[in-house]
């Protein structure tokens, strides 16, 4: 039983990926090392930024249930080291902006899936109790793969020299939210005091917005070329 569990959260966690990869034309320009330099970039990205958070921003030392606002506000704002490491990677591929996108969006996913939930979910999903934080951990997985293409349209968008002065303002506001959607959901998480699903489903609601936002941009950029 524990393992037909852990097969159902390693089935809903990695299949996307790989449905992804398959039909989004990656696999036909054979595409995978590509991918895995983007994950390796994933990798020294994250390095840097463990670096510079363990230097600049020691551990909150606050009261119980306090929450440090422009501590982790300044700590998200490291996110924007993602930005750079994502652009750094469509750069560095030649081919269509689609083509850029999903490369970088592929390998920085698939690279925070496996250093992130591989381990978690390996171990706790074969234990002997059921727990429905495995399943709510493969459905996150899902939103960040959504998110971090959103991401990736929004950086190649906004890096473009010919991008319109209109785009300007809705292509950053989205950059924005990109970098601090972890600190909005934690926020509305400690005001709210949100449960586990719900906090799974704001996550999502957030993440399709921008993902939609994202989309629409750049449908009109490419179009309108």
């Amino acid at each position: 039983m524990t393992l037909f569990h852990f097969g159902n959260c390693f089935a809903l966690a990695y299949f996307p990926y790989f449905i992804t990869y398959k039909c989004s034309g990656l696999s036909e320009y054979n595409a995978f090392w590509r991918c895995v330099q983007a994950g390796a970039t994933y990798l020294f990205v994250q390095l840097c930024k463990m670096l510079f958070l363990a230097t600049f921003f020691p551990t909150w030392e606050g009261g119980a249930g306090a929450y440090d606002f422009v501590g982790e506000f300044m700590k998200s704002t490291v996110d924007l080291a993602d930005l750079l490491g994502l652009h750094l990677v469509m750069s560095r591929n030649a081919g269509k902006g689609e083509y850029k996108i999903m490369v970088a969006a592929m390998g920085w996913a698939t690279a925070e899936l496996v250093m992130s939930r591989f381990l978690p979910l390996w171990v706790g999903a074969r234990g002997i109790e059921f727990d429905w934080k495995y399943i709510q951990m493969s459905f996150d997985s899902n939103i960040s793969l959504v998110h971090y293409i959103a991401m990736a349209a929004v950086v190649w968008m906004f890096t473009r020299y010919d991008l319109p002065k209109t785009f300007r303002l809705p292509v950053t506001v989205l950059l924005a939210l990109c970098v601090y959607k972890a600190f909005l959901i934690e926020l509305f998480v400690h005001v709210f005091m949100l449960g586990s699903w719900t906090v799974l489903l704001v996550k999502a609601v957030l993440t399709g917005a921008v993902s939609l936002c994202s989309l629409f941009l750049f449908v009109t950029l490419v179009h309108s070329n």
